[in-house]
């Protein structure tokens, strides 16, 4: 859950990037983390394993606005989507504010966008928390590569296969070129800092 840095007056809050692998995951923190390089505090850092990776970096969004006078910091992670890496998951999730799911558009993984998700609901599920009630985005990644006739899910497919129950905000996008990505970000920010002030008042 977010942190409170009362002395500097900020708040720290945890963005998770989730989705099966090689489905574009890193590729839109580095989208970000180059197009957004002033909002970035730090290094972007790898945490490789074979196969995948799990990088972060912390993200200082402008006009997010503030949270009882504090500052909004975000950390930016994804997850390594092979099935073989679920302890790092559930690791990466741990304290999670909010999350992306970045869906493959090919045809082939329709299978694996599923499985994930399953996945996702059950490691929050873990930690006493609910995939209906936590700020969550899906993101349609490589929408791109239509134009190279490569077979894709059509969108209304992914949503009835993604989206039909959890009726979340949802963005055709393209990592590669940054179609997307932005938007996929700047509303799960949105959702979260909503979430942070709506938990702020229940605490009172």
């Amino acid at each position: 859950m977010a942190v409170f840095d009362t002395r500097n007056r900020v708040i720290e809050c945890k963005i998770v990037y989730y989705g099966p692998g090689r489905g574009g995951k890193t590729t839109n923190l580095r989208y970000i983390f180059k197009a957004f390089k002033k909002q970035t505090t730090g290094d972007m850092v790898s945490i490789n394993t074979q196969g995948d990776r799990t990088i972060f970096f912390d993200f200082l969004p402008i006009g997010l606005g503030k949270i009882r006078g504090c500052e909004v910091k975000v950390q930016l992670y994804t997850v390594p989507g092979q099935v073989k890496y679920g302890s790092t998951r559930k690791q990466v999730l741990k304290g999670v504010d909010g999350v992306v799911f970045v869906a493959d558009s090919l045809e082939v993984r329709r299978k694996e966008n599923m499985l994930s998700l399953k996945d996702l609901q059950q490691n929050l599920a873990e930690q006493n928390m609910s995939i209906f009630k936590i700020p969550l985005v899906l993101q349609y990644n490589k929408r791109d590569l239509a134009k190279e006739a490569i077979p894709l899910l059509a969108i209304d497919v992914i949503e009835r296969d993604l989206n039909e129950k959890l009726k979340v905000p949802s963005f055709p996008a393209s990592a590669l070129n940054g179609t997307g990505v932005a938007s996929t970000l700047k509303e799960c920010m949105n959702l979260t800092l909503h979430h942070l002030q709506q938990e702020l008042k229940w605490a009172r």
